[in-house]
């Protein structure tokens, strides 16, 4: 049983060290793409034994990365970005998962991915394909935020990985791709709902919220669909347009069951309304909520905890209900004590 680390890599001699250190005697081979560095990345790439080759950018991951799974041996096709790494606990769960392949030869196995921290908490995991066997010839689809359609037998496993990101400036980079690839051909599905997102990070809300509810009126994953909508709520918000915010966060519960990001961003809005019995019945609901990470959401765990709680304190301690506020804050401090928020309540509590 053979694994294959598969790569794509453009100038990243800061951190692809980081990346291939953290792998260094898991992976039977690494196979690396480059499209075009002009700094030390492939003397790094070859220090570590890699399988060098030269891609042309054609402003498309995808292409990039089935070129790279084409040019490995291995049973199974492992992919990382440069800017991620495995930490050592998944890395010891490394021979478990070889068995694991060894033993029910799955055609997929997804993963949770770490892509935003509190110091070395992860405060935003999703699941991704992470293994696909060779053989069931695995393709990569999207321009960009490309993904594996999982297909056949698929298994789960706890084995993490950590996006650490780079100080390597991408700019609209992602942007214009999808408008290039927007004027060549209708957009669809995934596609259209990851173009919408890039519209509103590059702040271009009236072009996302087009884009957005286009994607909300057709075919597409709920999981999307549900993101969607928070994203459509904060486009509505910076437009000044609260109402629509609110619409758009009521409108996810269409696409499935409530999570517990949406229920506080409705908490957040009734709250800044002045409305804290509202905004105490969202925020609670949010407790309540289960989490979805295996399902694909981009989950906030704090939003099932600390954030609800603290706005919890400060809501009750509004309508002077002080017992219910401290309450929460004990809450809140139980679960985390050094929070800087908790810092202050607790000294807030003790002048009162």
């Amino acid at each position: 049983m053979k694994i294959s680390l598969c790569m794509i890599v453009k100038d990243e001699e800061k951190v692809l060290p980081r990346c291939l250190e953290s792998v260094k005697g898991l992976v039977d081979e690494i196979t690396i793409a480059d499209t075009g560095s002009s700094d030390r990345t492939k003397e790094i790439a070859a220090r570590y034994g890699a399988q060098l080759y030269d891609f042309p950018w054609t402003d498309d991951f995808s292409a990039a990365r089935n070129f790279a799974f084409h040019r490995a041996h291995g049973d199974y096709l492992m992919w990382l970005d440069a800017d991620d790494v495995i930490p050592k606990e998944s890395a010891a769960l490394f021979p478990k998962l070889k068995r694991l392949l060894e033993e029910e030869r799955p055609d997929a196995v997804m993963c949770p991915y770490d892509t935003a921290f509190e110091g070395a908490r992860p405060t935003c995991t999703f699941m991704r394909e992470r293994f696909l066997r060779r053989e069931a010839n695995p393709v990569w689809l999207g321009r960009v935020h490309e993904c594996i359609a999982p297909h056949g037998k698929i298994l789960q496993s706890d084995f993490r990985v950590s996006h650490l990101g780079s100080d390597k400036q991408k700019g609209a980079r992602n942007l214009h791709i999808y408008q290039k690839w927007a004027a060549e051909t209708p957009l669809h599905g995934r596609d259209l709902f990851y173009y919408g997102r890039e519209l509103y990070y590059n702040k271009l809300y009236m072009e996302a919220i087009a884009v957005l509810n286009e994607f909300l009126e057709n075919d597409g994953w709920y999981v999307n669909k549900i993101e969607a909508c928070r994203i459509l709520c904060q486009t509505y918000y910076y437009a000044k347009d609260k109402k629509m915010a609110y619409i758009a966060l009521f409108r996810s519960f269409l696409y499935g069951e409530p999570r517990a990001f949406i229920l506080c961003a409705i908490g957040k809005l009734f709250k800044e309304d002045g409305k804290w019995r509202e905004a105490i019945f969202w925020y609670e609901s949010a407790l309540r909520c289960c989490d979805h990470t295996a399902e694909g959401d981009f989950e906030d765990p704090n939003c099932r905890g600390i954030t609800p709680l603290l706005e919890l304190t400060c809501c009750y301690y509004a309508i002077k209900d002080v017992r219910k506020a401290y309450e929460y804050h004990k809450k809140a401090e139980a679960l985390a004590p050094a929070h800087p928020s908790v810092i202050y309540n607790r000294q807030f509590f003790k002048q009162d």
